[in-house]
Order: C-alpha cells, then sequence, then structure tokens
C-alpha cells in the first residue's frame, strides 16, 4: 500500500487559521501536544533547575581546600548556566500561554533534584553530579514524551540536555581527580 506524502497547508487557510483565537499567541490550531501536561513539566524543570542554581551557589562559596578556588570557580559557572536555563524555560511557559512558578514554597515539591549542601568538597561534588544525572534522566523522558507533538520545546530540553550531560562530565572528572583522603 502506498502512502501519500504529506501535503502543505495552503496560504489562504493559513491565513485564515492564524486568525483564529489570536489571543493564545504561539499556540496554533496545529500545536498537538497536551498544553497543561507541558507547562506542569515545564514548571518542574523550572523548579529543578532553580534549586540547582542555590546548590551550586552555596558550594561555589563554600568550597574550601586546595581545590576549593578551582572547583568553586566551575561551581559559578554552572550556577550561572543553570539559571540561563531557569530563564529559557520560564519564557517557554509563557510563550505556550503559562506562568513560570517561582514560588520558594513550592520548589521542593516540584523540583526532581534535590538541595543538598554537601560538607565537604568532594561532597558538592557528588551532589551536584547526582542531581545533573537526574537532569540528564528527566530532560530525555520529556523530549521522549513530547515526540514531535512540540518541536520547539523539544528543541529548547534537547539544548538544555547538552550542557547538563557536559556539567555531568566535568564534575565525573573533577570527583576522579580529587585526593584519595578528600573523595
Amino acid at each position: 500500500m502506498k502512502t501519500s506524502a504529506p501535503t502543505l497547508t495552503d496560504v489562504a487557510t493559513l491565513r485564515k487559521q492564524a486568525r483564529k483565537h489570536i489571543s493564545q499567541g504561539a499556540v496554533t490550531a496545529g500545536y498537538s501536544a497536551d498544553r497543561e501536561q507541558v507547562l506542569r513539566m515545564l514548571n518542574e524543570a523550572l523548579a529543578t533547575e532553580i534549586v540547582c542554581v542555590l546548590r551550586y551557589r552555596r558550594h561555589h562559596f563554600m568550597a574550601r581546600g586546595i581545590h576549593g578556588q578551582s572547583v568553586g570557580a566551575e561551581f559559578l559557572i554552572h550556577s550561572n548556566e543553570e539559571q540561563g536555563h531557569a530563564d529559557l524555560l520560564a519564557g517557554r511557559i509563557v510563550q505556550l500561554g503559562g506562568e513560570p512558578d517561582f514560588s520558594p514554597d513550592h520548589l521542593r515539591e516540584r523540583s526532581h533534584a534535590e538541595y543538598v549542601a554537601g560538607d565537604t568538597l568532594a561532597d558538592m561534588i557528588r551532589e551536584n553530579l547526582v542531581a545533573e544525572r537526574i537532569a540528564i534522566d528527566s530532560y530525555r523522558d520529556m523530549v521522549r514524551y513530547l515526540g514531535d507533538q512540540d518541536s520547539t520545546t523539544s528543541d529548547l530540553l534537547k539544548g538544555i540536555l547538552a550542557v547538563e550531560e557536559e556539567h555531568a562530565d566535568e564534575l565525573a572528572d573533577l570527583l576522579e581527580g580529587m585526593p584519595a583522603q578528600v573523595a
């Protein structure tokens, strides 16, 4: 059986559709994902990123010892990149007609990662690595869930995922480089 090739929508139909439900902004009739589920998922990712920003920032200031300065500087870089992820997620939430939830009261319950202070430099690296690994699996699940229903959100999440994988790789290298008595 022969399958027909997809066809393009004619210009007159595109123009007509664009005028319908104009208040929905970027969410057009062609948006096929469950928007409420996507917004919930993005707000969970936002909470995860904010918790990671806070944990990395604390670790930046608390990093001590012979490797403290260099590892602390890496924590600060990661914190700033996680803040960038949070901003991207919040922007996409608004684009989809939702509201980003920055409420401190809700962060802990929505975040996939935990906020663990860590007592030693090795503990801090380990906790950040665990959080990155959680984020990696979370973003992979989200991308898989979206499939081809929301390519913009999927592309955004894939970009964030790539950075989270870089973070995990860098942290694993830092942990491996820790002297035995510190790790």
